[in-house]
């Protein structure tokens, strides 16, 4: 029973997350970067002003200053954009600095 549970449970709780993630991404431009899932063919020539920082079987990760970045890859034929280079909710940890 418990099994059937978490079976059921957590593809919905990922499912719900990457739909956060897209609209996240969709309506801010809050991210510095973005990751497109499974792009097509032609998506590297229809590709807005942007570069790209990893390329990957299914994703392709890319970088751009203009305002609605992830409306412009949608119009490029992206399927899927996600958010890439966010710190979180918490902050990054302080390093330690070591002195001589």
């Amino acid at each position: 029973m418990i099994i059937r549970r978490i079976g059921l449970t957590l593809p919905a709780v990922l499912l719900g997350w990457i739909a956060v993630m897209a609209l996240v991404m969709r309506f801010s431009d809050a991210a510095p970067a973005a990751v497109v899932v499974m792009p097509s063919k032609h998506f590297m020539s229809d590709l807005p002003d942007a570069a790209v920082l990893a390329r990957g079987r299914f994703t392709i990760t890319l970088i751009s200053d203009a305002s609605g970045f992830a409306k412009k890859l949608y119009n490029a034929g992206a399927w899927l954009v996600l958010p890439a280079g966010l710190t979180g909710c918490l902050p990054l940890p302080r390093t330690a600095t070591s002195g001589a």
